[in-house]
């Protein structure tokens, strides 16, 4: 993650780029840095596939929201990019082959050529077919308070469309069944021209009859019955990192639906949704316990035991101390993230008034309402939990 460069340098807009300029800037970069136009150059094609990876974040507004906000960490950009890895592209760009980019962002040069550049040329690994990708499919993970500040793996069993096993996904029966797309002529593109005001204007797009691959079946799978798929499940293992927070979203790449007739999975999207803990409750990655002091134990002083994640602390409660106190607990919270530091734990002192009272606490409660040190005063002047609880956050 230390190396990845922000995603908004790659393709030099800002933060407030509207989705037509983060278009034109991927655009730009992928016509620059285009393998056709740098043969043999290695660092041209990383930074094809960098550009590549930046777009598919911030042109889709759920990714780009969760880079916004948790920066390449929201994205798993720590993975390694295998089983279990988080992020489209996994760990350095890659997840894809040059044909996968071609496929799902070839529309921007107008059906999968890039700004007039020829197919199959320059060892680009391009031949102009297009490559099919299965669908994404969305699971919840329920996490616990100790789970999301220790982090955690879990297995999921997926129910998902996976390749068929007969076939290998092709569809077909065997290598024999099939022909050559009478519509393309194998080539899995078809180029219209058309006349418009400003001239003629020429298109390529992916051919309908064969989806791209130049093939047509003539004999389907017995087992799939030509699509190369055939319904079943996989135990998917998810690392998730310490710091998630409610509706974060996880990408795991390859693990959703197989795609037919071949190609790339489509990403197991993982949706966070945090258990409430019955004594904690989360705020950022602070976590607040609203103590319940008895009088006697406010004046007075005590060592009292309050709950954590990991379990029991025991705290001093210095004499005289008043409601809407807030006791700090440092590194007791969260870890954040992206990880900049854990939070901590503010423990919010209440004090508890009895309803009922016996006769004998209520003999001692009035000669204690007499005495000058139980007098109210200007000092205790908005002191109430909610005064003092308005200005800590405010401070």
């Amino acid at each position: 993650m230390a190396n990845k460069r922000d995603y908004y340098e790659v393709l030099g807009v800002g933060r407030d780029a509207s989705a037509d300029e983060i278009k034109k800037a991927y655009r730009k970069a992928a016509i620059q840095f285009h393998p056709d136009k740098n043969p043999g150059d290695k660092n041209a094609e990383e930074k094809f596939k960098e550009a590549a990876e930046a777009y598919d974040v911030l042109s889709n507004p759920d990714k780009k929201a969760r880079y916004d906000q948790f920066g390449h960490a929201g994205m798993g950009g720590a993975a390694s990019g295998g089983a279990g890895g988080f992020g489209d592209f996994g760990g350095e760009y890659g997840g894809f082959t040059m044909e996968d980019i071609f496929s799902r962002f070839g529309d921007i040069f107008g059906g999968g050529r890039f700004g007039g550049f020829s197919s199959g040329t320059s060892g680009s690994g391009y031949s102009g077919k297009s490559v099919n990708r299965g669908s994404d499919l969305r699971v919840k993970v329920k996490l616990t308070l100790a789970e999301i500040v220790k982090g955690t793996t879990k297995k999921l069993k997926i129910k998902k469309d996976v390749t068929c096993d007969q076939c290998g996904g092709t569809g077909a029966k065997d290598a024999n069944s099939y022909t050559t797309c009478s519509t393309c002529g194998g080539s899995g593109h078809v180029t219209q021209v058309v006349n418009t005001f400003f001239g003629r204007t020429q298109t390529t797009t992916t051919c309908p009859t064969c989806d791209g691959s130049g093939k047509v079946i003539t004999n389907p799978c017995p087992k799939c019955h030509g699509n190369g798929t055939v319904k079943g499940e996989e135990i998917v293992e998810i690392n998730i990192p310490a710091g998630v927070g409610e509706g974060m979203q996880l990408s795991v790449a390859g693990k959703g639906n197989a795609a037919k007739h071949g190609g790339i999975n489509g990403d197991l999207l993982v949706v966070i949704e945090e258990e409430p803990h019955p004594e904690l409750k989360r705020e950022g990655n602070d976590l607040i316990y609203n103590l319940q002091l008895n009088i006697a134990d406010a004046v007075l002083g005590s060592s009292v035991e309050i709950p954590t994640v990991d379990g029991k602390a025991r705290i001093k409660i210095e004499p005289g101390t008043v409601a809407g106190r807030v006791l700090r607990l440092r590194g007791k919270g969260i870890p954040d993230v992206n990880g900049y530091g854990t939070g901590d734990l503010l423990v919010v002192v209440d004090i508890h008034i009895p309803a009922h009272v016996s006769p004998a606490e209520k003999e001692a409660l009035e000669k204690l309402r007499t005495s000058e040190n139980f007098k109210p005063n200007a000092s205790s002047k908005g002191r109430n939990i909610f005064e003092r609880m308005r200005n800590y956050f405010m401070s």
